[in-house]
């Protein structure tokens, strides 16, 4: 008498094409969490790979910025500082705007810099440029440690408004991610994006208040102001952190709204084009 043996058989994943507007596929972005994390190890690592001073760079840049600001800003144009002193107010709006700035150059690259990965196996997309936000993250927390040192060094405590500062680094980073997805996903049609990237960030710095207090923005133009989303991210900062009198209300609620539907925006519109990328990259 025979018996029949069964098969087992093994899962198969079928990939299809996107059409339309298709959902954003989150769950499958926490399912490879795992490569999400390498990725990222990685990036780090390849970042200060064979450098002198390693993971100092995180905390040069906005010194040296933060120097030039005083200098040219603070001592000779005498730009206002909300009472505080010129240095630690400037350094407090560079921690969050390089934050923003890395990540968005970083993740606006990322398509076209992992290239060779994107077209030899499947898996979300949406991940690379993730990743490349968060490592951003390593660099604030550093750069964060000399602010407190600098906070010290000035005398002047934090706030109780303290537990509202992770608020505002999400929205950086949210504001980030948003606008690198539309540019990266630009990026791999057209290349001309990576040369505006520079400039964007450029510009976008001295549209942000940075160098000066939105203070100096009149009240009825706030509103306005709040559209950009680096605006609120960054007096909110410092809100939080050193105590200015009054919280960006007007501006925040639009920085707010606006980061949400440039988020919202771009995963839409990176999930829409994600079905080229291996074709065009």
């Amino acid at each position: 008498m025979g018996f029949g043996l069964e098969r087992s058989q093994s899962p198969v994943l079928v990939i299809k094409p996107t059409y339309g507007w298709v959902s954003l596929g989150l769950h499958s972005v926490w399912e490879h969490r795992e490569l999400l994390y390498f990725l990222t190890w990685r990036d780090i690592k390849v970042r200060y790979k064979q450098t002198v001073l390693g993971i100092a760079w995180a905390v040069l840049q906005p010194f040296l910025l933060m120097v030039v600001f005083s200098v040219f800003f603070g001592r000779l144009a005498k730009v206002p500082s909300d009472g505080f002193p010129y240095p630690l107010f400037t350094f407090c709006g560079l921690l969050p705007w390089q934050l923003f700035a890395h990540a968005l150059t970083e993740s606006s690259n990322s398509l076209v810099a992992n290239e060779r990965l994107i077209t030899k196996v499947y898996f979300p997309r949406l991940v690379i440029p993730l990743s490349a936000v968060l490592t951003g993250l390593v660099d604030f927390i550093f750069a964060f440690l000399v602010l407190l040192g600098m906070m010290i060094h000035y005398g002047v405590m934090a706030t109780s408004a303290l537990w509202t500062l992770p608020l505002f680094i999400l929205m950086a980073v949210a504001t980030a991610l948003g606008v690198g997805l539309w540019l990266s996903a630009l990026n791999v049609q057209y290349r001309d994006v990576r040369y505006t990237i520079p400039l964007i960030t450029q510009c976008w710095l001295f549209l942000s208040p940075v160098a000066y207090p939105s203070s100096i923005v009149p009240e009825p133009w706030h509103f306005l102001y709040g559209v950009n989303p680096m605006a609120g991210v960054i007096e909110g900062f410092r809100w939080a952190l050193l105590g200015k009198a009054d919280p960006p209300g007007t501006m925040l609620a639009v920085s707010a709204m606006v980061t949400v539907l440039l988020l919202i925006g771009g995963l839409f519109y990176f999930r829409r084009m994600e079905k080229n990328f291996a074709d065009v990259v």
